[in-house]
């Protein structure tokens, strides 16, 4: 047997294997999947805009008037005029000076913290920060220090003992597997008295927190606060690239020395539209994100209600925690028998022995498919033999978080 095949026997034997599903259609609150209509619990678009007709038809214009490429890396020849224009509103939107797009999220944050922390500096990262903080971490010049989740004391100890001017603080701002939020006002304020720039990923939190959608930075009164904000388009936005809000001068450093950005062609000129489509949405229909979190509202008291313990929390994700891998495996295909498709999320997305399902809901969701939803997983855990903890266990090293 080869060595990749005795990888993959090791996979299969401690539940981590993994296979891709196959969705036919267009994302929205039901699907098919393998040709068998289900409901869709584990979806990043959250807003629904994903299927919106005028997401939709921007793109398909995009795609007639620019083509479906931009040819060339954004130093080169990939700049387009589709692209100036949703940086400009994206800048507008964040309230900050300038943006930046990025051929992802996840190219965002590697392409930030390996410019930003390019000398004698240290990053100080939360332990459940997104795998593309890890990973931008790990190609940076600089020393990383992970603090204890949302733990500002640890952070404080942390800068008090090993920071110095110009020093990074990097974070997510709701937390990917866990849907907890960030002590975003206590860290901008340590951030203060040491000198140091804060980076916030607002991934999950656009479209989802705050005033109008603008996240959990202006939720929390941080307006021009926080040095560089990363966001992408392909949660509640519902298209595909990333982006960086931030000074001027941030910005044109990010375009002479994020490798990311540099050696990456352009984000394709349909994908742009249909983002400036969604944001245009999201400007006009500034109540959305509080149906979408009375949706999660509904959801966690329905699984209350059925005696489903979950973490206490309130934004759209909703981790229900299982322990072993292969449990929640068998937990997710139960469910998925019933008509809900609620994906197990295993390691090293979460640290060992906190295996889960991370339901997540959209805006569009109605209260009788969540109260069926509910009621499958209930059924799906007794066949299973499953239970749920309301306790996250902490990592004391850093984890690869999903998207």
């Amino acid at each position: 047997m080869s060595d990749i095949g005795a990888q993959l026997d090791r996979l299969r034997d401690a539940g981590l294997y993994r296979r891709t599903r196959l969705i036919s259609g267009p994302q929205g609150p039901r699907v098919l999947i393998d040709g068998t209509p289900v409901l869709l619990l584990c979806s990043n678009n959250y807003l629904g805009f994903a299927d919106h007709p005028r997401v939709r038809e921007a793109a398909a214009d995009a795609a007639m008037r620019w083509g479906v490429g931009a040819g060339a890396s954004r130093l080169v020849s990939g700049t387009m005029t589709i692209h100036e224009r949703l940086e400009q509103r994206l800048a507008e939107f964040e309230r900050t000076e300038s943006c930046v797009l990025f051929g992802s999220g996840y190219l965002a944050n590697v392409g930030v913290l390996s410019a930003l922390g390019a000398g004698d500096q240290t990053i100080f990262s939360d332990a459940l920060n997104h795998a593309s903080i890890i990973d931008g971490c790990r190609l940076a010049r600089a020393e990383t220090f992970v603090y204890e989740h949302c733990n500002l004391d640890h952070l404080e100890w942390a800068l008090r003992e090993r920071g110095r001017e110009g020093d990074v603080i990097v974070t997510d701002s709701i937390f990917s597997m866990d849907g907890d939020i960030a002590p975003l006002a206590g860290i901008v304020e340590l951030a203060r008295r040491h000198g140091a720039r804060v980076v916030v990923d607002e991934a999950h939190a656009t479209g989802a927190l705050g005033p109008g959608g603008r996240g959990a930075i202006a939720e929390a009164g941080l307006d021009g606060q926080v040095d560089v904000v990363v966001g992408t388009l392909s949660k509640s936005l519902g298209s595909y690239g990333g982006y960086v809000c931030a000074s001027r001068e941030i910005v044109e450093l990010l375009l002479n020395s994020a490798r990311a950005l540099i050696f990456s062609t352009a984000l394709p000129p349909p994908a742009a539209a249909g983002a400036l489509a969604a944001l245009e949405l999201l400007i006009e229909q500034p109540l959305r994100p509080a149906k979408l979190q009375a949706t999660a509202a509904l959801l966690r008291s329905e699984l209350a209600a059925a005696g489903i313990a979950a973490p206490r929390g309130r934004t759209q994700i909703v981790p229900l925690i299982v322990g072993d891998a292969d449990a929640a495996m068998r937990l997710s295909e139960a469910a998925l028998a019933r008509g809900v498709f609620a994906q197990a999320i295993r390691p090293p997305t979460v640290p060992a022995g906190s295996s889960r399902l991370r339901l997540t809901v959209i805006a569009s969701h109605t209260a009788s498919e969540l109260t069926g939803a509910v009621s499958a997983l209930s059924a799906a855990a007794r066949e299973v033999g499953v239970t749920f903890t309301a306790e996250d266990p902490v990592p004391a090293e850093p984890v690869a978080r999903a998207a």
